[in-house]
């Protein structure tokens, strides 16, 4: 499965000024249709499933807005609308539907971290009670949960503890599947510090937690983490891994990446080391799924080898 790529540093990269704590959420208020347009161009570029606009959407952020419970629960649904919406024009074109199987939509929840907005996402150890975790992600959970979403994407976990609060929580709405994919550091570790293949085995016992993998994490990181992973479970693995470039949390800026390599031509790697599900994070771009696709395309298709 074809995953999309960047929604947020896409946004930016089409005039969005996203310098504000809400981030990618802030435009659910100001410019959805810039979101939806987005979805449709990565579903165009071959994409398989659109990860929606909430991981910066949660109770606390909005409450800081002015915004009560009910408006930003109305701003999470609203995400995964738009990206349905996108979906449905998509798959109105014949065309599509003969050549593809009809995508999914993923609702984002990102870490607590991410509500904070100072880069904790990429180091957890937050400092805080295990209830304040628990208070903040439930109901985001129960929103998302019964948005319509096709499953839910927790993503960009820094940290194996809060990965097992969200297993758990899942479990209050025993319809829903989702899958779980961790930031990390280096090739062995969370961006916590915990071994990745302790943590995704933590969750092996958790049905509906229907893949686990990487994201938002350095590309060249990506393969041993992958096969790190695969000694610790049975669950499909996914991998998003962002552009290479690294982000500095204080000065709000990207810097270049160590590696000038083609990041779509990594992806082939990513699948020898057991990646099912491939995508993009930070600062890829439709262009770069579309270019995965092609390599995707003619695995199917056997004109390509997989090793």
């Amino acid at each position: 499965m074809l995953l999309d790529g960047a929604l947020a540093t896409e946004l930016e990269r089409r005039g969005a000024d996203l310098r504000d704590p809400l981030w990618s959420a802030k435009l659910l208020i100001e410019q959805p249709s810039l979101i939806r347009a987005v979805h449709l161009d990565y579903f165009r570029a071959g994409a398989d499933l659109a990860t929606t606009a909430s991981y910066q959407a949660t109770f606390a952020g909005y409450a800081r807005r002015g915004i009560d419970a009910a408006g930003a629960a109305q701003f999470m649904r609203d995400s995964v609308a738009l990206a349905a919406a996108a979906r449905d024009e998509f798959w109105a074109d014949r065309a599509c539907r003969r050549a593809r199987s009809r995508p999914l939509i993923a609702a984002s929840i990102g870490p607590y971290g991410a509500m904070l907005g100072d880069g904790s996402e990429y180091r957890g150890d937050y400092g805080v009670r295990r209830e304040t975790l628990r208070d903040f992600h439930r109901p985001r959970i129960a929103a998302l949960a019964a948005s319509g979403a096709d499953l839910l994407a927790i993503e960009t976990i820094p940290s194996a503890r809060e990965a097992l609060l969200l297993a758990e929580l899942l479990q209050e709405h025993p319809s829903v599947a989702a899958w779980v994919s961790f930031s990390c550091k280096d090739e062995r570790h969370t961006c916590e510090g915990q071994d990745v293949g302790a943590a995704v085995a933590t969750l092996n016992d958790f049905a509906q937690i229907t893949a686990v993998g990487v994201n938002c994490t350095a590309p060249e990181f990506v393969e041993p983490l992958l096969r790190r992973m695969r000694t610790a479970t049975g669950k499909p693995l996914l991998a998003y891994p962002n552009s290479g470039e690294r982000y500095d949390a204080a000065a709000k800026i990207w810097l270049p990446a160590e590696s000038a390599c083609c990041f779509a031509a990594q992806a082939p790697r990513w699948f020898r080391a057991g990646a099912r599900l491939i995508g993009g994070c930070c600062r890829t771009t439709p262009r770069d799924i579309g270019a995965i696709k092609t390599w995707s395309s003619a695995l199917s298709a056997g004109t390509i080898a997989a090793d």
